[in-house]
Order: structure tokens, then sequence, then C-alpha cells
């Protein structure tokens, strides 16, 4: 399976690898959503996931800021969902 990735580089030149977890439009704001991981982790172990607005029909185009609590919230509620699903079929995976 080919992952789909991107290279960001940041104001020092540093360049780094991201994975795209996911993208999806939104009918209520009316905006494309990106979320992606560089695989790092947190101080509490879990992996550090972001997600940006961008212009799928632009794939050159910066990605912009989420600046709204509305926003982020439907975004940790994918997230949510889909971790609660990866999770049924772990155990479901064990079970067998």
């Amino acid at each position: 399976m080919k992952k789909n990735t991107f290279v960001m580089i940041d104001e020092e030149g540093k360049e780094t690898t991201y994975d795209v977890l996911f993208t999806f439009d939104s009918d209520e704001t009316k905006k494309s959503y990106i979320v992606y991981t560089d695989n790092t982790k947190d101080e509490t172990g879990n992996i550090q996931v972001y997600a940006s607005i961008y212009d799928p029909e632009n794939p050159n185009s910066k990605f912009e800021a989420i600046t709204t609590d509305k926003e982020w919230k439907v975004i940790e509620t994918i997230l949510e969902t889909l971790q609660e699903e990866v999770k049924k079929t772990v155990t479901n995976k064990n079970e067998e």
C-alpha cells in the first residue's frame, strides 16, 4: 500500500515528511481539511496529529490555519470516531 505523503519546509529550512491520515470536505463550513502526522509522539506518548484547511484544486497552495473552535470540534469528532473504529477492528481480530 502506497502512503500519501508530503514534505513541508519550516522557516529554518528543515524538511519534514508528513503522512496524510485523511482529507474531507465540510458542508457546514464549505471548506476542505487535511489531517496529517509526522509520526512523532507528544510527552504522553500519543502520536502528534495536525490539521489544516487546504485547497484540493491546487496542490501547491499553502495550508491555512484552523482558527475556530467549531472547526476543531468537527475534526476532533471525526478523529474520535476513527479511533473507535480502529479499536473495534483490533479487538475483533484479537478475538478470532
